[in-house]
């Protein structure tokens, strides 16, 4: 999942991966899929194509089923609809990434994406591509740091209609500690988005026109068998997870409640399969 997070993350895979996942947001609201597969390439490359999809579906579209009795062309009662001319659409954003990542040693690695957008609205669509530069430094066992600029370039959209959309760039920062405990692995950490889109009253915090949304997250792993995660995010939602990590085989779940309960709660699971064979091994001929 580097290809997102951070590409510079990538290289630290040592077998073939492939990862699905699918998250029903809202009470299945919003349907958010994940897939990537991952190869690490030679002693200190990796590279990876990553697919997501964000969407509404099932929107009806009305706009050929009002019944003009009065022929004023105002309506405002549902019994002048004919149900049987309503279509439905989905709108729905698509991301391809393609990713670089490469280790220069032992402390520190750096990778990139390029990013194909696609965004569809009923008979409406535009494209984009933008570029993502990530960064991951160890000072220390067990310590690290994250940097993730996306759409460092800021990203073009360009609408069907003729209408044109930018997405400014969002710099990720992030630590995490990994260190022993009660018979387990203990791994808090916490990340920060910095936006620079002027959001003053939709963000947690701001300085002019950059905005601060932290994240935090907690991760307890037994064995290398099982974990257990909890975590608090800008929109006041704390989510829970637990998976299982099999020796090719990891299964991750995680569940977040909103506070306005109308909206429905988010379930996501995720599956990642390793080749882990010694043919499919970093280094290998």
């Amino acid at each position: 999942t580097a290809g997102y997070w951070n590409p510079g993350a990538l290289v630290r895979i040592n077998y073939p991966e492939i990862t699905l996942m699918h998250d029903e947001r809202f009470g299945g609201l919003f349907n958010y899929d994940f897939a990537s597969v991952a190869l690490p390439y030679g002693p200190d490359v990796s590279l990876g194509i990553s697919l997501i999809r964000l969407g509404v579906d099932g929107i009806p579209d009305t706009r050929n089923a009002w019944i003009d009795n009065n022929g004023n062309g105002i309506f405002d009662n549902v019994d002048r609809l004919d149900y049987d001319k309503i279509s439905y659409f989905s709108s729905a954003d698509w991301a391809l990434f393609l990713t670089y990542s490469k280790k220069v040693d032992e402390t520190f690695s750096y990778g990139a994406n390029v990013k194909f957008v696609r965004r569809s609205l009923g008979d409406q669509s535009a494209t984009g591509i933008g570029f993502d530069i990530g960064l991951l430094y160890s000072p220390f066992t067990d310590f690290y740091l994250g940097v993730n600029a996306q759409d460092v370039t800021t990203t073009l959209v360009s609408w069907s209609t003729g209408r044109n959309e930018l997405i400014s760039p969002t710099m990720k920062l992030g630590t995490a500690y990994f260190f022993d405990m009660l018979g387990g692995r203990f791994a808090p950490t916490v990340d920060v988005d910095i936006r620079f889109e002027n959001r003053r009253f939709a963000s947690i915090a701001h300085i002019g026109p950059i905005s601060l949304d932290p994240h935090v997250g907690l991760e307890y792993e037994l064995g290398g068998l099982a974990a257990l995660r909890l975590g608090y995010n800008d929109v006041k939602q704390v989510s829970f997870g637990a998976g299982v990590h099999l020796r090719r085989l990891d299964i991750d779940y995680s569940f977040a409640r909103v506070q306005n309960r109308e909206l429905g709660d988010t379930h996501r699971i995720s599956l990642r399969l390793i080749f882990q064979e010694d043919r499919f091994a970093r280094g290998s001929e």
